[in-house]
């Protein structure tokens, strides 16, 4: 992992980019510098050096937006613009979002900061930001036409209010959202606890995660933005497995993670090896006596969830959404199944006309891991993520926990694969194949079930027709 200092850099478009009038010259005078960030790589938390002290937050395959404090207001500056995301190696996606990355990086705040932040619109079209889940007073919270006028293209509007109550919030535009969201426009929002709150735990480590889809056609790069349910890539903070970092924890650490849903389905999120109790909901923590233990939890769409968890089991565990099409990639959903269908002798022929057709799909999908069928440029593979024992055959919305007993506190960098001891994973068996006991038993038996028909039996199904007349 490198160093923030090392991928940041000040845009030096800023003072042109800001077009006069739709700020005061006492703030056009003051506007922060916008931060930008091109890199994948998961930032180390940003630790604050003014304000109240707070444990921050780590978003993996991103950053947390730098503030200035100004006459005790936090200052922030996102710039709505295109720019192109890494979602995996080898495939780039052409999106909109904030200072230089989609989603944009995750604003930590206080409750009780006053927060100003300047939105500067790069876009070809006017935009707005949705502050999703604040109390705030109206005007502020970013419906255009109902709140605000549209931040319209080249100008900055500023967003003043107070962080009201901690907890786990998103951003988001609301101005022509269809189509800015589905470009990628999203960020995270966490503010913390001023002082001691009792239904909100000390942790050692904080990680938030944007959930988003795209509909992005083998050999493009730009998503379709009609599509309303059936997306092809599912990820977390707009990367796909195995371009999505693995979340690395030390043995013992209290771990809490930040989930939010801006996708058009539910995601129900599944932690191996582990159980969780979710503490925070879109409402705030969750009552201590309201609590159950889980391993899976349901994100929805629009929501917000943060769950806890003592990472007390060493090993690479996988993290997941349990949608099985969601650790895919791109996957086409419209095909036929020809599991147990022997078309080889179809292959051949078609082979002859077309020399790299392949047979796809007649013992199982798992093949796919292991063909290598030539694909459009710029696209991402299916299910091509490997593990320490072979391909891990997964895709999308996956990741892995990995705890390790020496890992450094508050490091946050991948420790590589997990080394078991001997004798605990997982072998094959070699010996005799016996009979059960109980089916010894049901044999002897005078009540066992009669024996199955030597000959076959012809059925005749007809389709009920609705009596006419």
């Amino acid at each position: 992992m490198s160093s923030r200092r090392d991928f940041m850099k000040y845009a030096s478009m800023t003072g042109g980019a800001v077009a006069a009038g739709s700020v005061s010259r006492n703030l056009m005078a003051a506007l922060p510098e916008a931060v930008i960030q091109t890199e994948v790589s998961t930032m180390p938390p940003l630790f604050p050096d003014s304000g109240p002290d707070y444990n921050p937050v780590v978003t993996p395959n991103g950053w947390t937006l730098p503030f200035r404090m100004r006459n005790n207001v936090k200052e922030f500056h996102l710039i709505a613009e295109p720019v192109v995301r890494e979602m995996t190696s080898g495939f780039n996606a052409n999106l909109w979002g904030y200072n230089g990355q989609s989603p944009g990086p995750t604003i930590e705040v206080v409750e009780g900061d006053r927060v100003r932040i300047y939105v500067t619109n790069n876009l070809p079209e006017h935009t707005s930001v949705h502050w999703h889940g604040q109390r705030l007073p109206n005007g502020m919270d970013g419906v255009t036409g109902l709140n605000q006028p549209a931040i319209p293209v080249g100008k900055t509007f500023v967003y003043e209010f107070v962080a009201k109550r901690p907890g786990t919030f998103m951003y988001h535009p609301h101005g022509d959202e269809m189509v800015q969201m589905a470009m990628g426009m999203m960020g995270s929002w966490v503010t913390h606890p001023k002082g001691k709150n009792n239904l909100i735990s000390d942790v050692d480590r904080d990680f938030c995660v944007i959930m988003n889809a795209y509909d992005i056609v083998p050999g493009a790069a730009t998503p379709k933005i009609m599509t309303m349910l059936d997306f092809n890539l599912w990820s977390w903070n707009s990367r796909i497995f195995p371009g999505i970092d693995s979340f690395n924890v030390r043995q013992g650490d209290k771990v809490r993670m930040r989930f939010g849903n801006l996708t058009m389905t539910n995601h129900p999120i599944h932690l191996h090896g582990h159980e969780f109790v979710v503490s925070g909901t879109d409402g705030g923590p969750v009552q201590t006596s309201a609590r159950q233990w889980e391993v899976t939890t349901d994100v929805a769409v629009g929501q917000m969830r943060q769950f806890e968890f003592v990472a007390d089991e060493l090993g690479d565990w996988a993290f997941h959404c349990h949608k099985s099409h969601h650790t895919m990639n791109a996957m086409g959903h419209d095909v036929p199944t020809m599991i147990g269908v022997d078309h080889s002798g179809m292959a051949q022929q078609i082979g002859s006309v077309i020399p790299d057709y392949m047979v796809m799909g007649e013992r199982g999908m798992a093949d796919m891991t292991e063909m290598e069928m030539p694909i459009p440029d710029n696209t991402a593979n299916m299910m091509t993520g490997d593990g320490p024992f072979g391909s891990v055959e997964m895709g999308g919305m996956f990741s892995m926990l990995k705890v390790r007993a020496d890992q450094p506190r508050g490091d946050y960098t991948d420790p590589g694969w997990y080394e078991h001891p001997p004798g605990t994973v997982a072998w094959e068996y070699t010996g005799e194949l016996d009979q059960p006991e109980r089916f010894k038993s049901e044999v002897s038996s005078s009540n066992m079930a009669p024996a199955p028909p030597t000959e076959s039996v012809e059925i005749d199904v007809r389709k009920p027709r609705r009596r006419l007349g």
